[in-house]
């Protein structure tokens, strides 16, 4: 189990974006994010804390269904609100059948955050006033085109309390559709 000092670290687990599309994403994250609290790349969260005690079986599923699963499926649909933030909205069902995979081996020891099913997306703009966010939002609308792409990987990181630290990933490797 990593740990920061004597402190065990929560696990994050993300879906790895395909390039143009990190690149594109990372951009607007660099440009719009507040800097003072920008300390990531673009990400798409599937958990948020998982238990640190659960690393080694994490470890385990995420080889298998990277192993058995092709690289879902999904759409960037365009630009979404998240209150005091901006966001690329994503919609993939074969990604979040992936998270309610991973959510049924861990039931019992997640977090109420990670009990409820994600609106997929990418933050781009977060912790800023509300007409702040808006504006962003409105300048974005016509910019960001509905794409279809496929997630190439799963991601898995230690939470610690600002940056994460990159602990693994996993590409996915089965052939096929994935809907």
């Amino acid at each position: 189990m990593m740990q920061q000092g004597n402190k065990p670290r929560p696990i994050i687990v993300t879906a790895a974006l395909p390039p143009a599309l990190f690149a594109m994403a990372n951009r607007l994250r660099q440009a719009h994010f507040p800097p003072e609290r920008n300390h990531l790349a673009a990400h798409v969260t599937l958990f948020h804390a998982i238990a640190p005690s659960c690393e080694a079986e994490l470890r385990r599923l995420l080889a298998d269904i990277a192993r058995d699963c092709p690289p879902p499926e999904a759409i960037l649909t365009g630009v979404t609100s998240l209150g005091r933030g901006t966001a690329l909205a994503i919609d993939s069902g074969a990604l979040l059948a992936i998270r309610d995979r991973i959510a049924d081996r861990f039931a019992g020891t997640l977090t109420a955050q990670d009990m409820h099913r994600p609106r997929l997306h990418v933050t781009i703009q977060n912790k800023v006033a509300p007409p702040e966010a808006r504006r962003l939002q409105a300048q974005l609308a016509d910019t960001i085109a509905p794409q279809i792409f496929a997630f190439p990987a799963l991601e898995m990181h230690f939470y610690d309390g600002g940056p994460w630290e990159f602990a693994g990933r996993w590409p996915f490797r089965a052939s096929g559709s994935h809907r």
